[in-house]
């Protein structure tokens, strides 16, 4: 069934995006008395559509009974890349369960974001993680913003892991099995041909952990759902 994140609620209709009823009407080409999901507040609803004067009313029928299973909370960090490489991270790290998307710039990192232009790139990754989000049936949208300012970094809450192309003997399976009573995990993952030393050094002073990933090189879109797929594995009943 169909599922979608409504903006607003009054008594018992539901108001969605404008590009939510463009998706019913003309992609989905639904009908009066089909019935979508409608995520309000965290809280999943079996809605009804209604025409009404060919406009499109959301009825709610009743509210449904989801439980999400118990991970984590996983905030990625990562550099700014590609569009293509950003969307895929985006996409299916919010169907692997990320929380959080931090993107911030390295020193080795090639793409560069004008300032000018974060909000309307936020937006635009914000309405990814949102469409993954229905598609994979989650109660919540992950957050997506920018952080320029590395030092607000050292101020995450949780267990603090830094991928590292340099640390050898701490492995990613190591340090979650010795960590597993954490709330929330942030991952720090670097560019192409990752952090610098000063970098890794700089996180490690602030309370980031470097960990290996092994001994292949992956490239940067890989390692977020390597990880999160990991994590899942880890802390799944």
């Amino acid at each position: 069934m169909q599922r979608y994140f409504a903006k607003e609620k009054r008594e018992q209709e539901f108001f969605l995006q404008e590009e939510d009823y463009h998706h019913i009407r003309t992609v989905m080409r639904m009908n009066s008395g089909d019935q979508i999901e409608v995520v309000y507040d965290g809280c999943v609803y079996l809605c009804c559509i209604e025409y009404v004067n060919k406009e499109i009313v959301i009825k709610v029928l009743k509210q449904c009974l989801q439980e999400d299973a118990k991970f984590p909370k996983i905030v990625l960090i990562l550099p700014f890349l590609k569009e293509q490489k950003m969307d895929i991270i985006l996409q299916k790290g919010t169907e692997l369960g990320v929380d959080e998307f931090v993107f911030s710039s390295t020193e080795r990192s090639i793409v560069k974001v004008e300032p000018s232009k974060e909000s309307s790139k936020i937006e635009r990754w914000s309405r990814i993680c949102k469409e993954a989000s229905e598609q994979s049936m989650r109660t919540t949208i992950p957050i997506v913003r920018i952080e320029r300012n590395r030092e607000n970094l050292e101020n995450l809450e949780g267990l603090k892991l830094l991928c590292s192309t340099i640390e050898k003997e701490k492995t990613i399976k190591k340090l979650l099995k010795n960590h597993d009573m954490y709330d929330t995990i942030n991952l720090m993952i670097g560019p192409e041909g990752g952090f610098s030393e000063e970098e890794e050094q700089y996180f490690e002073k602030k309370g980031f952990m470097r960990v290996s990933l092994g001994t292949q090189i992956m490239r940067v879109e890989t390692v977020p759902i390597f990880l999160s797929s990991i994590i899942r594995y880890e802390f799944m009943e």
